[in-house]
């Protein structure tokens, strides 16, 4: 499979520095087919060699402690048969037993930073069933599996697994809601068990968003598919480390894009426009084979929508490890006071940190 990725060369106005100029992701217009969506249900690369006993429980945090060792349980009881024998059983061989009852899921709920993708790609590693029969994206990544299959060609692909591990589960309209209730119900059904993340506890999703009491029932019927597992913490990206540093200047910045291989260079109001003509599903291709990101200008986000948008660029950012260097605003003033208490400070929170992690790790490629 590949991805076709047509791209029309450095990001202009920008001198030449070498003779081979930075890319540019406002050249870039991905197209991505739907079997690259089910391919790529697998941890991201910065979460291929995760496991449970390299995730380090802050002492003071006993609930991250328990936390591994309630997952570690359950993925030992994955092992085995499908629960519902799907792909699995013969023509002469009596028709499996209907899943036990009781949530098929956990449900880590928890701040940004505690290590709930850690926890969540361990026991995506942990289960015992070989790769094809275990699936793993964020909860946007889902939807737009839907969008790009269909609601029955998903369940026939996934009805399959033993395990789907949904990470940054979130409910931000009322379509969605309906959308994976409905999916993860026949999900269960066919006996695939669940794990998810969120900063929110199921009984919880949809508050400050939309109006979570025409969609409660909706709501309760996620609830019961999983057993919620609080993980307390504070951010492990800033513990123990300094802040994030002060944004270069643009000179530094493009200097530094021209002399990176596989560096990308944007004007940052330009890129936000870009991404609004690129649908989500395709961010990740958007990045690949990037070296770093740079970005030039960086100033607050005009509006929500264009703020959701960049809170899923700086994910498939984050998950790839690519480092962001920029000149302009900092990361921390990306998002006003108002989106900041909004429905979605969550996401805005923990794209901030991201890309306060990300930022640092673009450090050494400024020379001193």
């Amino acid at each position: 499979m590949s991805t076709s990725l047509s791209t029309s060369g450095p990001a202009s106005g920008q001198p030449p520095i070498a003779d081979a100029g930075p890319l540019a992701l406002c050249a870039r217009e991905p197209r991505v087919p739907a079997e690259r969506l089910v391919a790529e249900m697998v941890p991201p690369p910065r979460f291929d060699s995760v496991r449970f006993d390299t995730y380090d429980p802050d002492p003071a945090q006993p609930s991250q402690t328990e936390a591994v060792a309630v997952l570690s349980g359950f993925a030992a009881g994955l092992g085995g048969a499908h629960a519902s024998g799907a792909g699995k059983r013969k023509w002469f061989q009596k028709k499996a037993p209907a899943p036990a009852a009781g949530p098929r899921g956990v449900y880590l709920d928890g701040g940004y930073g505690v290590g709930k993708t850690h926890l969540l790609a361990s026991l995506w590693h942990a289960t015992p069933a070989e790769p094809a029969l275990k699936a793993f994206g964020t909860f946007v990544e889902l939807t737009n599996l839907v969008g790009a299959l269909g609601f029955q060609q998903t369940v026939q692909t996934l009805g399959g697994h033993r395990l789907l591990c949904i990470d940054e589960f979130e409910l931000d309209d009322p379509g969605d809601t309906v959308l994976v209730s409905s999916l993860l119900s026949r999900l269960v059904e066919q006996g695939v068990a669940l794990a998810a993340t969120s900063n929110t506890l199921p009984g919880k999703l949809g508050e400050g968003r939309f109006a979570a009491a025409d969609f409660l029932r909706e709501i309760q019927g996620l609830s019961a598919h999983f057993r919620p597992l609080r993980i307390d913490g504070h951010d492990y990206r800033h513990r123990g480390l300094p802040e994030a540093p002060a944004p270069f200047s643009d000179e530094q910045v493009a200097k530094a894009a021209y002399a990176t291989p596989g560096a990308s260079l944007d004007d940052f109001p330009g890129l936000l426009e870009h991404l609004a003509k690129v649908h989500p599903s395709r961010y990740g291709a958007l990045t690949d084979g990037l070296a770093a990101v740079c970005l030039t200008d960086v100033v607050p986000v005009p509006d929500q929508s264009t703020a959701l948008r960049l809170v899923v660029l700086a994910d498939r950012l984050y998950d790839r490890e690519v480092p962001v260097l920029a000149s302009g605003v900092p990361f921390d003033r990306l998002f006003s006071e108002e989106m900041l208490n909004g429905g979605y400070r969550k996401k805005y929170f923990r794209a901030i940190s991201r890309l306060t992690a990300l930022a640092r790790d673009a450090k050494p490629l400024v020379s001193q």
